[in-house]
């Protein structure tokens, strides 16, 4: 016997206000001063809905409106101007590294306002991550002359899978350094949500967002500093996995030439390292690193002088690379493989060789580039984060005292 299908529910006028405000704020949080004439075109709205809805906006803080425009073109009333209210509130891009926890500041336009930086190099527990974490924020917000109050969402990036619902897998030692109730803790102290995810998938968004990755759909964003991590995006969608692992590159242990998942500026600084300890070789890095320990940055460096050592740990490196990304290639097909992180910008060097090594790995080779955001990548990427979340819940957020 056939169940009688459900009554699908009333579509009240209140109902059909929410539905119409979400949609205009949707436009407005996309564009920049729009006319009425302008939102009827982009919402399919009358005029009086989006004339009524716009005054409830501005009414919640979430929209002001400008002095009327009018050219000498015009006719009759002039046009009202209305703009998403940029600084209604502020969102917070939160990266926690395992040597380094970064915190932007951002506008509701995604514009950094303060930024803030701490070591971790010391920290031996989850809960005194978590402490530096909340005194980076605090930093943060001290320095834009903001409270807590002003705040209404924070995305936070951790090097270790979280599901759909933010919880870190903690399957492995390293992973387990970031789980000690991160997420409670912060709203605990501050009040506002606390949005995890994994600092690669923030990489992938930073850079769909702003940088070389914008207008690409099937991307990949390989962070590939001390261990490699990839971001996936497929169609514009960020794939996750049934537990967050997706992009996890723990399989490059299977991976032939490459073995670990040691990433570019790990692999440059230990074979320069072994390559100064030999005092039968004979190397530019032994001057440049002087009595302190041998770094990837000075690795790059020996190579640009035309030291034969450092070139040849390069082409070690690029050959490295050229296997990982093509494993992404052949795996999941995307357009694009940005290489992104601190070690991005001197990674430039070795896309040559990437690129000259990667037709021979796979017939359906992937554009290699390097990303413009620098070691910020997964911190934008935290802030386009907490941006989605303000933009799909603005209506059920309160802000706090209004700026305009």
């Amino acid at each position: 016997m056939a169940r009688p299908s459900a009554t699908p529910p009333t579509a009240t006028p209140p109902m059909l206000r929410r539905v119409n405000a979400g949609k205009l704020l949707g436009v407005l949080a996309k564009g920049g001063v729009m006319t009425g004439t302008g939102l009827i075109e982009a919402t399919g709205l009358t005029r009086a809905t989006v004339h009524a809805v716009c005054n409830d906006l501005i009414s919640m803080g979430w929209v002001v409106e400008h002095d009327p425009g009018r050219d000498d073109s015009s006719v009759g009333r002039p046009s009202r101007r209305f703009e998403y209210n940029h600084r209604a509130g502020y969102v917070l891009g939160i990266d926690i590294g395992a040597a380094k926890t970064t915190v932007l500041l951002a506008d509701l336009r995604g514009e950094t306002v303060a930024k803030a930086g701490r070591s971790v190099y010391d920290v031996k527990t989850a809960a005194e991550r978590t402490e530096i974490v909340h005194e980076t924020v605090v930093e943060a917000l001290a320095a834009a002359d903001l409270t807590d109050g002003r705040i209404l969402a924070a995305g936070v990036g951790v090097a270790a899978p979280v599901d759909r619902d933010g919880n870190i897998l903690v399957d492995d030692e390293f992973w387990r350094r970031f789980d000690a109730g991160l997420a409670d803790r912060l709203t605990e102290l501050h009040g506002w949500p606390v949005l995890l995810e994994n600092d690669a998938n923030l990489a992938a968004l930073g850079e769909h967002w702003r940088g070389e990755g914008r207008n690409v759909g099937d991307l990949a964003v390989l962070l590939a500093g001390e261990r490699f991590g990839s971001g996936l995006m497929d169609s514009g969608r960020l794939l996750h996995g049934s537990r967050g692992g997706a992009g996890e590159m723990v399989f490059l242990k299977l991976v032939e030439g490459v073995g670990d998942t040691h990433g570019i500026a790990r692999i440059a600084r230990e074979q320069g390292a072994a390559a100064v300890a030999d005092p039968s070789v004979e190397t530019v890095l032994r001057e440049l690193a002087g009595d302190r320990p041998v770094t990837a940055e000075q690795a790059f460096a020996a190579a640009a002088k035309g030291d034969e050592v450092a070139l040849g740990i390069l082409q070690q490196v690029a050959d490295r690379t050229a296997r990982v990304v093509a494993t992404l290639g052949i795996l999941f097909n995307p357009e694009l493989v940005v290489l992104g992180g601190a070690v991005a910008e001197a990674a430039a060097a070795l896309l040559p060789d990437i690129e000259k090594q990667l037709a021979g790995f796979t017939s359906t080779p992937p554009r290699v580039a390097v990303s413009p955001l620098g070691d910020a990548i997964v911190s934008v990427g935290a802030v386009r984060h907490a941006l989605n979340y303000v933009e799909q819940h603005a209506l059920d957020l309160e802000l706090g005292p209004r700026r305009t």
